[in-house]
Order: structure tokens, then C-alpha cells, then sequence
């Protein structure tokens, strides 16, 4: 079965950057669609941006459009999410998720602080 694990979070000033990497076991990414999420403290767990399969399009959230990239590289079976210009609401847990016919994995999280 697949299993997740992201890494890359950390402390970083505002307008920083930080790019965050997802890592697979037990089966490739082939077929799955994937996606970031993120939870702030007293919030909600929201999406971040995904991805389709075929790695032909992609989405994202308003608050981060322009500034977040998500990528996979299906020949390391990794995912990613570049965070440039980042702000204090990024603060968050964020989570890599792939989807596929039979449901979704999730990633145990990696905690982005922004701060100064």
C-alpha cells in the first residue's frame, strides 16, 4: 500500500521561502492524483493546490496562487510544493495527499512557521 511522508518544514521569515518534499513507499504515484493541504491552529484543513495524474494540470488555492508550485517527479515517485513569498497566515501543518480510484493517503504533516 502507499505510504506518505513529507519534510521541508521549518521556521522562515516573511517573504521567505521553503519547499516542501513528499515522499512514497510501498507503490509508485502512477495513477494517483495528488494534492497539499495545510491546517492552521482553530482552522479548518484546507486545500492547498493539486495535480492531476497525468501531471497535465494543476490547481490552486486563491491565497496562494502566484506564490506556490506544486510539481511530482515520477521517476523518484516525489512530490513537491515550492512556497515563495511567504506570509505569517501560511503558518500551518501541511500535508501531502494522493487520490486515486480507491481513496486517499495522507502524510503524517510538516509544520511551516512564518516569522519573524
Amino acid at each position: 500500500q502507499l505510504q506518505l511522508v513529507e519534510s521541508g518544514g521549518g521556521l522562515v521569515q516573511p517573504g521567505g521561502s521553503l519547499r516542501l518534499s513528499c515522499a512514497t513507499s510501498g507503490s509508485t504515484l502512477d495513477g494517483y492524483g495528488i494534492a497539499w493541504f495545510r491546517q492552521a491552529p482553530g482552522k479548518e484543513r484546507e486545500g492547498v493546490a493539486c495535480i492531476s495524474s497525468s501531471g497535465a494540470s494543476t490547481n490552486y488555492a486563491d491565497s496562494v496562487k502566484g506564490r506556490f508550485t506544486i510539481s511530482r517527479d515520477t521517476v523518484k515517485n516525489m512530490m513537491y510544493l515550492q512556497m515563495n513569498s511567504l506570509k505569517p497566515e501560511d503558518t500551518a501543518v501541511y500535508y501531502c495527499n494522493a487520490r486515486r480510484y480507491d481513496g486517499d493517503t495522507w502524510g503524517q504533516g510538516t509544520q511551516v512557521t512564518v516569522s519573524s
